[in-house]
């Protein structure tokens, strides 16, 4: 199978990159060796295009073969022609919703717009965001009311204690059910995007749109949010350093974590490009 063309699905936070928000060397040069086969590279994360082009950039994923999902599977990005070929954005009486109910309980709330992260006060919750994602937050007390555009994604942030969004996640549950999708990608991060939209459904689309079948593909990740991707791909791989519930679902687990390069082994073991670090 070695010969086939393949496509990695790669998680950011985590998974790519190191606690320090980094890309170690041997990350960057499994992917471009990666590239030089004539393999496809996919970005997989929940951060907006905003906030993960600074990323793209630095692994020069700007070439013929390289695409991002992001917003957890919400907008899909060619990043060679710079173009989106995929968008689903939720209804802005939603919006209203999990604002309102987030706020009720206390919680931090923010949304995007495609070049910032738009949230009503600036709390240390969205500075904290901001100082590892680099996108440039815009705060408006009338937020809601001065939208231009139904976003993508809502995220809610609550930094010390974990319970208190699953409790809020349980509690709107059935207000959720048949409208949006509800699911942590760290465990402070619970992410909020339109009914179906997960990077699962995004690996199904590209490979659609790209052609390949899904038994080429390779998925990797660390958090709740990137089951359905392991589930979607030929082979779903779990980073060590990732969560119990995610490894249950992955068909491999690597030996590295994510500040020891765990994506090139996966890479190096899957891919057929041996490389010497």
């Amino acid at each position: 199978m070695n010969h086939l063309q393949k496509i990695l699905f790669t998680d950011l936070d985590g998974t790519l990159l190191d606690d320090n928000k980094k890309i170690t060397p041997e990350n960057s040069a499994a992917i471009a060796g990666a590239l030089s086969k004539g393999h496809k590279i996919v970005v997989s994360t929940g951060r907006p295009l905003a906030g993960a082009l600074p990323v793209i950039q630095s692994l020069g994923l700007e070439q013929k073969g390289c695409y991002a999902i992001t917003y957890n599977g919400g907008l899909i990005y060619d990043c060679y022609q710079k173009e989106t070929l995929y968008k689903k954005t939720l209804s802005r009486s939603y919006v209203e919703y999990i604002f309102q109910e987030a706020g009720k309980r206390g919680l931090h709330c923010q949304t995007y717009s495609s070049g910032h992260v738009l949230s009503k006060a600036f709390t240390p919750e969205l500075e904290d965001y901001v100082s590892h994602t680099l996108v440039p937050p815009k705060i408006d007390p009338d937020l809601l009311q001065n939208l231009d555009e139904d976003p993508v994604k809502i995220l809610v942030i609550e930094l010390t204690n974990t319970e208190k969004l699953l409790t809020y996640r349980r509690e709107i549950s059935g207000w959720a059910k048949g409208k949006i999708s509800v699911f942590f990608s760290s465990p402070y991060y619970l992410e909020h995007v339109a009914e179906g939209i997960s990077k699962g459904s995004a690996v199904r689309f590209l490979c659609r749109y790209l052609q390949i079948p899904l038994a080429q593909t390779i998925a990797v990740g660390d958090a709740e949010n990137d089951i359905p991707m392991l589930a979607a791909a030929g082979l779903g791989a779990a980073m060590c350093n990732g969560t119990e519930e995610v490894k249950k679902h992955a068909g491999y687990i690597t030996t590295a974590d994510n500040n020891h390069s765990g994506v090139a082994e996966i890479i190096t073991k899957f891919m057929g490009c041996p490389f010497s670090f």
